[in-house]
């Protein structure tokens, strides 16, 4: 990924986004199928706007890794913020963190110092793009789970329930380790990323069984990978 500088990237009119990561499709080609398809993920989206009950805060999840959950979750982000919506995106993949890599951000500060009380989310979040905000994870924790059961996570989403319109949460998967049904319980919604070539239905159900037991609110699903699609994506929203 090359050198960062240690100070947060904040994103300046008159200059323009890189993406060298290459997963950014809605920055790099903003007319092709795939970026049209999170436009419609996001149309989708701001519908449940006019609901009783919007969600604000949105967990994005997959059953197994590697299929394509965060970078949905950062394009999904772009496309909010394309459209004049504050947006906030929250890397609590404790594990495996992936969105400072998407986006090319120094990844020394993050959720992980605000839940120490180290940091403010004011003082760690980065701005790639205008509206978008991200918090990378920072230093891994030996402790996830308990770290995003705690009280001073709560305290961490009902803050930006408040500053932000969306707040996206790129969460672990549901197959592997517990920490996504802690954040779905959080959440007002949670999206579901498929791989069209490799999630086996069984898959899928184990994982929609597993949020709905703890209550969460599915919002719908979301197909990566999908061969009839020019560009290789497609989203089938519940």
């Amino acid at each position: 990924m090359g050198r960062f500088s240690l100070q947060p990237r904040t994103w300046r009119r008159g200059t323009k986004f890189d993406d060298p990561s290459g997963c950014l499709a809605t920055v790099l080609t903003s007319n092709s199928a795939a970026s049209e398809a999170y436009r419609t993920l996001r149309t989708n989206l701001l519908y449940y706007a006019h609901g009783d009950a919007p969600p604000k805060v949105i967990v994005v999840t997959s059953h197994g890794p590697r299929e394509g959950k965060s970078v949905t979750c950062a394009n999904l982000g772009v496309v909010l913020a394309e459209a004049g919506k504050s947006t906030l995106l929250l890397d609590c993949d404790l594990h495996t963190p992936t969105l400072h890599k998407i986006f090319a951000l120094p990844n020394l500060r993050g959720v992980t110092d605000v839940l120490a009380g180290e940091y403010s989310l004011q003082g760690i979040w980065q701005e790639p793009l205008p509206e978008l905000k991200v918090v990378t994870v920072g230093p891994v924790p030996p402790n996830p789970a308990e770290l995003l059961a705690s009280r001073r996570f709560a305290e961490l989403l009902d803050q930006s329930r408040q500053e932000f319109e969306y707040v996206l949460v790129d969460s672990p998967p549901v197959g592997r380790v517990s920490d996504p049904l802690v954040l779905a319980a959080k959440g007002d919604g949670v999206l579901l990323v498929i791989d069209a070539q490799s999630t086996r239905k069984a898959s899928v159900w184990q994982s929609m069984r597993a949020l709905e037991g703890v209550g969460a609110r599915v919002l719908g699903t979301i197909m990566n990978n999908v061969n009839n699609v020019k560009g290789g994506y497609g989203n089938y929203p519940a």
